[in-house]
């Protein structure tokens, strides 16, 4: 019975570390990832247990335990909402293409007038 719950502590305990070095810095909550390391190192099953409890970022819904309750057929399947795309640009790259449009929008309106006078001359 010990060999058992010393090998469910080694898995738990491999598990946290493959899991800490994996995730990002910020995904990482209350110490550094080095930290992290060290406490799981030395205390397997405290440190383990800390970190999938307190130490790291969940998604949004958070751990959803038990079984989803299940659907109607009749009910159609909610459909996803529409995806806005991320725009990654700084304020300052944004300004500086609505410049360039702005300054396109002024050239082509000069050609289209030099364009207008050469045909009535």
């Amino acid at each position: 019975m010990g060999y058992l719950f010393s090998l469910l502590v080694l898995a738990l305990m491999v598990f946290a570390l493959v899991d800490i070095i994996r995730r990002d810095d910020s995904q990482v909550r209350h110490m550094p990832k080095f930290v992290w390391l060290l406490l799981v190192i030395l205390l397997p099953f405290i440190g383990s247990v800390l970190w999938f409890g307190i130490g790291r970022e969940y998604p949004e819904g958070g751990i959803r335990l038990g079984r989803p309750a299940p659907r109607r057929r009749s009910e159609p399947a909610p459909s996803a909402p529409p995806t806005v795309p991320a725009d990654t640009r700084t304020t300052e790259q944004q300004l500086a293409d609505l410049d360039r449009e702005i300054e396109e929008e002024r050239l082509r309106a000069e050609i289209a007038k030099r364009k207008q006078e050469r045909g009535e001359a």
